[in-house]
């Protein structure tokens, strides 16, 4: 495993949970608002595994979940070993993923070794291209938000809005697209940390009642429909 950053404690990455959060190194996009430069450009030195597994054997009665986040961590050939030893010390697992190995995720959810998946959905179909940096299989997109649906004991899906990249009309088409699910997340866009795109550092974020309304018009989609970051 490739891990580049390690937090020991967050009341905040796991729904209702105390959880210690992995963050992967590398990613196969290059998302313009993406703030984990470091890690997706590999420009950061590598925790060892076994440090992590350590760490976490001897919290098992202080901590309940294990977040892993990049980066993207499907990327990690290893992923399944990982995943089996942080379940063998009892641990909930939650993971983040941009949705381009379908393949992966499912076998991961049908081996009961992901509790709680959170899934970035970057834009409607029509302008993914635009916000992933490069080119991206859609049908990998929708295969992973059927598996997910289908497999996952508990989900999350979310989009971060981007003045100049994505507008209500756009957010409306993505309801419409995840019709059914049970948690969608509107996330505010933040430029108060360095961007993979420089030109975005300077865009203005929307305004939190601008985000509220698109809420209003989309919740009917969704069990749990809300914003965050705001």
């Amino acid at each position: 495993m490739k891990i580049g950053g390690f937090q020991k404690i967050s009341l905040l990455d796991y729904p209702d949970k105390i959880s210690a959060i992995i963050w992967t190194i590398g990613c196969n996009l290059k998302c313009p608002f993406c703030y984990n430069t470091q890690l997706v450009n590999g420009k950061t030195d590598i925790i060892p595994e076994e440090k992590i597994l350590s760490f976490l054997e001897n919290r098992v009665d202080k901590l309940e979940a294990v977040v892993i986040t990049g980066g993207e961590p499907l990327l990690q050939e290893n992923m399944y070993q990982f995943l089996s030893k942080i379940k063998k010390l009892g641990y909930l697992i939650k993971i983040d993923t941009n949705g381009t190995y379908p393949d992966k995720l499912e076998q991961l959810l049908e081996e009961k070794l992901i509790d709680y998946v959170s899934m970035d959905i970057k834009a409607p179909k029509d302008k993914y291209y635009l916000l992933t940096g490069k080119p991206v299989d859609i049908s990998n997109i929708e295969d992973s938000i059927r598996i997910i649906k289908k497999l996952a004991s508990d989900y999350e899906f979310k989009t971060t809005i981007i003045p100049t990249l994505l507008d209500r009309q756009d957010i409306l088409e993505i309801a419409s697209w995840l019709d059914g699910a049970k948690r969608y997340y509107l996330q505010q866009f933040k430029n108060n940390t360095p961007l993979i795109s420089e030109k975005l550092q300077d865009i203005q974020p929307y305004s939190n009642n601008y985000l509220e309304n698109i809420i209003q018009d989309i919740k009917s989609h969704f069990t749990i429909c809300e914003t965050r970051g705001t």
